[in-house]
Formats: C-alpha cells, structure tokens, sequence
C-alpha cells in the first residue's frame, strides 16, 4: 500500500486535489484559445478520453476574452496558464477555475499581488509553475538550472502568496529530465503541504515522452509524491490521458482497469499472440474492475501465470484452455478462444 504525503485540498473547479482526493489527470489543448470552436473541440476530446482538469494557453488579450465563452461550453475545470503579461490574468481569473503562473516571468511582486487578489476574489486556487529553463535571475544566477535553483524559487513564491494571506496553492517543479525533475519533487516534499502536480517538461513525442514521465512520474508515484498530474507529449492529446492512466494503474497507486500480462514473442509461440492480444486490449479498454488476465502463448509460463490471473488463455497448438482463478473452464479451437475469455472476464468485470 503507498502512503501518500498528506497535502492540503484544494478545489479546481468540482475536482479536489490533495488531501484524500484521487490523484487527477490533466492535459493542455494546442489550439490558439481565441479559436473558440477548435479550443473547445480539443476539450471535449479530453472530457471523454477521461481527463480531469483541462489549461489553456493565454499569451494575449484576444486569448483572455476567449475564456468566458471556453469556459460555458465545457464541462472540465478549466485552468488559464498566464506567462508574462499579469493582465491577462487578472481577466482570466474572472471566469476560470485555476490560475498557473510562472514567476520566472510574470514581474514584480505587485504584479504578484494583483494576480492573488483576483483569485481571492473568486475564491480559485493559483498553480506555481516552476520551470527548470525559466527560473528568476536571482536563483538562476545563484544555482543555475538546478533543483536546489527550482526548489528555491518555490519556496520564496509560496511564502510571497502565504503572506498575503493566500493558501490555495498547488506546485510543479519541472525540468526536461528525469533527474533533475524528481530531485527537486523530493526536495521540495517534506518543506510544504501544498499539493503538487507533476509532470516533465518539453518531454518530447509519445515514445521518449512515455519512456520519461513513466521513469520520473512513476518514481515520485510510488514514494507518495504527487496530487495530480500531466504527461505532456508532441502529439495527439489522448495519448496524454492514456500514458497518465497507465501510469497510475502500473505504478499501483489507482486500482481500476484491466492489467493485461502477456509473454514476450519468441519461438516457442504456438499461436498468434500478438492478433489475441490486440483483440484482448482492444475489448478490455472500457472495464473499470480491476482485474489481472493473462494471455500467454506457450505451456512453459502460461500455466504459472494463468492460476494467479483472474481470467487467462494458455494458448498450445492450434487450441488452448480458458482458466478463471487457475481452474481450467474451457477447452477450445484457437480462433474460439478470445470470445470464451471475454464471456469471463465481462462475468468476473459484473462480480467485481
């Protein structure tokens, strides 16, 4: 069982973060926010791929007034991420749920001042996003682009935000490696109760992204680092929520889905594993039970594996046996298989 770091609630929108609540998944549209119409296209995309929390990139006044109509057509919190001109967020603050401020760049600490008191006066939380590559001059000249640099600059924005009697915070602390990502996260843990969101900057595409988020995401994950999350690729947003998810269910922090163990290809495969496989994935996608199948290809594992699935195909020559908790309960023709073992793990999905 991991043991979370107990971390304040704070709410974007319906959605709690920290404290007791469900580490949630976020993502962030690509479009140009002014394009209402494509903007709120992407969100509903990520409302039904399972997301959580959805920003927004709001880098001029166009952007800013765009969010009013955004945010009454959506149904996902809705955060605005404010670089450089404190202005918009000020606009911004007026219908979003969640301001993200990077204090690399947004000014002075009046122009702080102002963003906090927006947001008090809505009663919404503010996101400090720290970035490896964007830290204040007086950290970046001092550490460099370090975690000790990151870590620093966090802790002086959170006290700024906490004096002015401001608690409704959230941090992230990202690099573009995995290293420097989970040393500053684990720095900066036991110094504040906030809740963190994670993440790996500038990550790259679905491939190096995934190989990355998973290493430092999941490292931070099973330490009990984390409240809520974004695996941030080049590419189709889906994919963001469907590499976030599998994070969470493999790392064993979220116990929901299918856990699908299948044997690596090699020669003593007597069947077309990689057809039954996909077809297996494909029809398990949408079952919320957690549950452990097996779909193996030959006698050396399959048996082993089977007993401890709760539903398992043991592929052999041209056949197989379909098993539930280890005990044989068919015995059929290869291209029957598949069927069979999803009868069961729909019944075993309905028992949960």
């Amino acid at each position: 069982m991991i043991k979370r770091y107990p971390t304040n609630k704070i709410y974007i929108g319906d959605v709690a973060v920290g404290g007791d609540a469900p580490i949630s998944v976020q993502s962030m549209t690509y479009s140009k926010t002014h394009d209402v119409k494509a903007t709120v296209e992407q969100i509903k995309k990520l409302h039904f791929a399972g997301c959580d929390i959805v920003r927004v990139a709001v880098p001029d006044y166009e952007d800013a007034n765009a969010l009013k109509s955004i945010k009454e057509q959506i149904k996902l919190p809705l955060v605005a991420d404010i670089h450089f001109n404190y202005r918009l967020a000020l606009i911004a603050a007026e219908v979003v749920d969640c301001i993200r401020i990077n204090p690399g760049n947004i000014g002075n600490k009046n122009r702080v001042k102002e963003v906090v008191k927006a947001c008090q006066n809505r009663n919404i939380p503010i996101r400090i996003g720290v970035n490896s590559g964007s830290l204040e001059k007086e950290f970046d000249n001092k550490y460099g682009p370090t975690a000790k640099g990151m870590v620093e600059s966090a802790l002086y924005n959170i006290k700024y935000l906490e004096d002015l009697g401001f608690s409704d915070i959230k941090v992230s602390l990202k690099a573009s490696d995995v290293q420097r990502t989970v040393e500053a996260y684990r720095m900066l843990r036991p110094l504040t109760n906030h809740p963190f969101h994670l993440g790996v900057t500038e990550a790259g595409t679905l491939f190096h992204s995934t190989v990355k988020s998973s290493i430092a995401l999941g490292t931070l994950l099973l330490e009990g680092i984390g409240d809520t999350m974004r695996v941030s690729i080049t590419g189709e947003l889906e994919e963001e929520i469907n590499v976030a998810r599998a994070i969470l269910k493999d790392s064993g922090v979220v116990k929901s889905g299918v856990n699908i163990i299948s044997c690596p290809t090699c020669g003593r495969i007597e069947a077309d594993l990689i057809k039954a496989v996909a077809e297996v994935e494909k029809r398990v996608k949408d079952i919320k039970t957690p549950l452990n199948v097996s779909v193996m290809g030959c006698v050396v594992n399959a048996i082993g594996e089977a007993k401890h699935a709760d539903v398992a195909i043991a592929f052999g020559k041209g056949k197989g046996l379909v098993m539930v908790k280890g005990e044989v309960v068919a015995k059929l023709k290869e291209d029957e298989l598949v069927d069979r073992f999803m009868l069961e793990v729909q019944k075993a999905a309905k028992n949960g």
